[in-house]
Order: C-alpha cells, then structure tokens, then sequence
C-alpha cells in the first residue's frame, strides 16, 4: 500500500541542518557582518601609492594583501547569501514547484521522472494529461555523444590559445597582443552569429529563391528518379536555433519518425537530432569551424588592419563566403556532396583551408605590404610561443578531423590515425627540406610542417588509410615550404604569417589527393584514381576546389573594397610603426621589458 502523500505547493521548505541553503545561510551571515565591521580600519590602512610599482620591480604592500582578503570575504559573503535566497524563492514559489507537485512522507525520495511529474502537475490543474512515452532523444548514442562534446572542446581549443600562440609568437612583440585579441574576440563574435543565422544558412533546407534545377537524375527520398536541384545556401529554418533545441511537444501532438514508423509524440520533450547525436551538439561541432576559418585568415593582414575592419569583415565573410561554401559540401543534399559532382572532403579542405587561404591571398594583396617589409628584418619574436601553439594546433586536430565522422566509430578511428601521421610526416618533410636548403633544421620550419600535414589531411582523413596518409604529409611539408620559402619571394606579397602559402596550398594538394589515394574500405565505395581509375572523382575534386576558390576569391574583393569605403581598412602609419597593441588596444604584451 503506498503511504500517505501531502501536497507542499506554496510551502517554504525547512531547512536541514545538512542542508545546502543552512550552510550558505550561515557563511552569509558570518562572512558579510564580519567584512562590514573590519572595513573601515582594513581600507584605512591601505595606501595606493603608485611608488610601489616600477617597471624594474614590483611590490605588493601588506595592506593591499588585506584589503584583497577582504574582498573576498565579501564577495564570498554576498554570493553565498544570494545563493541561499535563491534556493529559498525557489522551495516557497508555487510556479517552480508546480511539476513536482507531491512528495512522500519522511524516508521517501521523490520520484525523478520528468514526464511523470509533469502529468501529475497537469492532473491536478484539470488539463487533459495524456501523455506518450517515447524515447526523449530518438536515436540517441551516448559513445557518440560523449565524442562530440570532447570534438568540440579540442576545435575550439585549437582558435585559442593554438592559433593564438602559434600567430603570436611569429608577429614582432609591439603587435602580440593584437593577434591574440583578434583570436578571442572571434571565439565570441563569430559563435553568436553562429547561433542566430549562420547554422541555419550553412545546414538549412536548400532557399528555394536561389536553388536551380539541373539535369542530372538522382533518387528523392521516395526511390523515384528527379532532376538534381543545386541550393546555393540555405533558408532561414535555424534561425535562432529554431528546430535544434529541445522542445516540448503539448496535447495537439506531432509525428515523428521512430525506428521506420510514424508516431506521434504528446505532452513530452522532445529533442531534435543529426543522426545519434543531438541537433545542438552538431551545431556546436560545426560553430567551432566557423570560429577558426576567419582566425586563420588574419595571419595574412597581421600588423597593419584595423580592429574594426577585421571583425566586419569576419563576419561578412563568414556568412556570404563560408556558409554557402559549407552548404555546397557538407548539408545533406549539397551539390558537391550528392549528386554529378560528388566529392570527398572529410573535414574541411576546401569548405575551412582552400576558402581561407585564398581569401588570406586577397586581402594581403589589397591592403598592401607592411612599412619596412623587404627592407628590414621582422623575425618572430617568441618562437616558443609558436611552438607550444602548434602542439596544441596538433592535438586539436584530432577532435577537428576524427570528429568529422560524427560517431565514435571505425571512420574516426581511421581518421585519427592518419591525421597523426601525417603531421609527422610533415614535420620530417619540412625540417628536411629546409636543412637540404638553409643548411640547418629549425623549430619554426618543424612548426609549419606539421600545420603543413594537418591541412592536407583534413579532406582526405575518411578516405584514405593512414599510410597514404604519411605520403600526404610529406608531400604537403616539401609544397607548403616552397610556397613559402619561393614562391612567396619571387611574387613579393606580403603573408605576414604565410596563411595562404600552408592553408591555401595545403588545402588545394591535400583536395587533389585526396581524389588520387581514396580508397573504398575507408570510404565505404568509392575508391579515387589509384585503386579504381576514378576519373570522375578527380574531376570532381578539381570542379569543388575551383568552386570554393572562386567564390572566396571574388567574395573577399568585393567584402574589402566595400569596407574600404566605409570605415578603411589599414591603420595608420603612425599606429602600425608604434604598434597595433598600443594603437589599437592601449595595451602592451611586455611592459617588464
């Protein structure tokens, strides 16, 4: 027989002497009372003299010491307090207590299923309290989840601080923390556009106003042969995160596909899916490839662009360059995806580095060269700082590529394993070819090769095993050095970071091949040029590489030269010679030196 029930609605619930409200009832009111009555006599001792600071030495007074402790106190005296209020409001306001609207008697734990709660708090209020129970998240993998949500940490990880090192310590010390400022700002600016419109244009339903219909056959969802249509972006479903967040389907119900049939869902959760992981963490996953792509471009403009010219841009480019480039390749019924030109990029060789690279080339080339370059030295000023980025560049990676597969599965397995390889391939590549020419090996050139054999890998790391991996580093090491060692010479462009001459070139060779080693037992099928004479694949990689390239090439002249008009683009002389931390940011990166 169940025991006897009460209601608690409306009734503040007392507090246990274990209990999580006491004990920041009681540190509120031991800590707040106790920092207001030594305030005076701790605040009056403290002397704000500037003479303890200098630029050679720095010492902390004892009073500065206290007043910081009492701070503390404080703030931890007004938070514990506003904690404890809080849980209060939360056990004495009806409308939060509503779902969970009965408890059992002492001993007895309350029941921990949602959508039982919910139906009784419906029950009790009169409405209808049918309720179905289906799986919350259909399809759900928790292996594959849990893979993602580490994918995500290690791509962003890469933005910050790997890009941000690795640029850093390659720019003069005067302009550190301008690279380092344009990295973290990205990290949050280029999120929420993420998250208002650029998802839903990147992976939305085809816009219908710019879609066109081909005349290549393929099968619809229903097995009949159509016409390919070609979606130039997508619409506007996702603004918002409309259709990615968890929602609560009410009494008119919806139906939904579940394990082949149609049912329909009442007066539960439900939550949208990509596959067996759920909408937002793709979302997620693929915003952190938005965040990075921008970054790597301003290697190319490093010194000399304006703040506000960089963060325009960045976001114009992300939504009329990258975001249509990315639904061309990766949305589900992209043209370069499915269809008479399908091609194989994994993880982002044209959609991330061909994109970025080129556009990197443009925008060198149209704000100009820095004052002194070719005339003066500019050395990297903290090669350690490029070396730990790039480290971190390389464990990053991992989460970039093997995430790619969407799954803990075989395909991310293959897909570490030849990403790995093949930044060792290039950093033995680079390092040697620099030695055969320069006469010594260096840490820079180590750096960039393994940068080198990461970009080449990202389209090829689901179609090719590992040991084709290791060709492909290599032979991006010898390509990206010479694009930066010669070629960049003889054009006499100004890359200050050499964005175009490893994520341009590398990205373009790692396409290419990709369609020469593809192979079918990685890919599932398709097998590129050496194994099966796939000559259609080649074509295919070279219509997605010109494509990309083109739109990023004349996207990023027009984007330049409009933001020219408006707000310019450059600094001025006077703040690029002084330095852009100074001039642009009112910072320095080493006041001790």
């Amino acid at each position: 027989m169940e025991p006897t029930k009460r209601s608690t609605v409306g009734q503040p619930r007392a507090e246990s002497p274990g209990s999580v409200s006491a004990a920041l009832s009681s540190l509120s009111r031991f800590t707040i009372p106790f920092a207001i009555r030594n305030s005076p006599r701790i605040c009056g001792q403290f002397d704000c003299s500037m003479k303890a600071a200098t630029f050679s030495h720095f010492s902390i007074e004892g009073n500065l010491m206290k007043r910081l402790l009492l701070f503390a106190i404080l703030t931890l005296g007004i938070c514990s307090a506003g904690l404890s209020s809080i849980n209060l409001w939360a056990a004495e306001d009806p409308a939060t207590t509503n779902e969970a609207s009965t408890t059992a008697d002492e001993g007895e734990t309350m029941d921990d299923d949602a959508s039982s709660n919910r139906a009784k708090g419906n029950a009790a209020a009169g409405k209808e309290s049918e309720a179905t129970d289906y799986p919350i998240a259909p399809g759900l993998d928790g292996a594959d989840t849990a893979w993602m949500l580490v994918s995500c940490a290690l791509v962003l990880m890469m933005t910050a601080p790997g890009l941000a090192l690795f640029y850093g310590g390659l720019v003069r010390k005067k302009n550190i923390l301008s690279v380092m400022m344009q990295c973290i700002f990205l990290m949050g600016l280029m999120s929420v556009v993420w998250a208002v419109v650029g998802y839903s244009l990147a992976f939305g339903p085809d816009l219908e106003a710019l879609t066109f219909e081909t005349g290549y056959k393929i099968e619809n969802e229903d097995g009949e042969e159509v016409n390919q249509k070609i979606g130039l972006v997508g619409n506007f479903d996702y603004v918002m995160l409309n259709g990615v967040l968890p929602e609560w389907i009410d009494e008119e119900g919806r139906e939904v596909e579940l394990d082949g049939e149609t049912v329909t869902y009442k007066n539960q959760r439900l939550v949208p899916m990509e596959g067996t992981i759920t909408r937002s963490i793709h979302m997620a996953f693929q915003m952190m490839f938005f965040i990075i792509t921008p970054a790597l471009i301003c290697g190319a403009f490093a010194e000399r662009m304006k703040f506000s010219a960089m963060a325009l841009f960045s976001v114009l480019w992300g939504l009329l360059i990258y975001c249509p480039i990315c639904h061309w390749v990766w949305s589900g019924n992209g043209w370069l995806l499915v269809g008479e030109f399908e091609g194989l990029d994994f993880a982002g060789g044209t959609v991330v580095h061909i994109s970025s690279g080129v556009s990197a080339l443009v925008c060198c080339l149209l704000i100009g060269r820095r004052l002194g370059f070719g005339q003066e030295p500019m050395p990297p000023h903290n090669l350690t700082y490029t070396c730990i980025g790039a480290a971190m560049l390389w464990v990053g990676w991992f989460g970039f590529n093997a995430g790619s597969a969407v799954a803990a599965d075989a395909v991310a397995s293959n897909a570490f394993v030849a990403t790995h390889l093949a930044a060792a391939a290039g950093v033995i590549s680079w390092t040697l070819a620099e030695w055969f020419t320069q006469g010594k090996p260096s840490i820079l050139g180590a750096a960039s090769g393994a940068v080198a054999g990461l970009v080449c890998i990202t389209p090829a790391a689901g179609a090719v095993n590992p040991l084709h991996g290791m060709i492909l580093g290599a032979v991006a090491g010898v390509a990206c050095y010479w694009a930066v060692a010669s070629l960049k010479q003889k054009l006499k462009y100004d890359d200050s970071l050499d964005a175009f001459g490893v994520h341009g070139v590398g990205g373009t060779v790692g396409a290419i091949l990709t369609g020469v080693f593809a192979t079918a037992a990685v890919t599932g099928g398709m097998g590129g040029l050496l194994e099966a004479g796939n000559t259609h694949l080649m074509r295919n990689q070279f219509v997605a590489i010109g494509a990309s390239a083109g739109l990023a090439i004349a996207g990023s002249f027009i984007l330049l030269k409009i933001i020219d008009v408006i707000i310019g683009l450059r600094v001025e002389e006077q703040g690029e010679i002084q330095g852009l931390d100074l001039s642009e940011h009112g910072e320095e990166g080493y006041i001790f030196l």
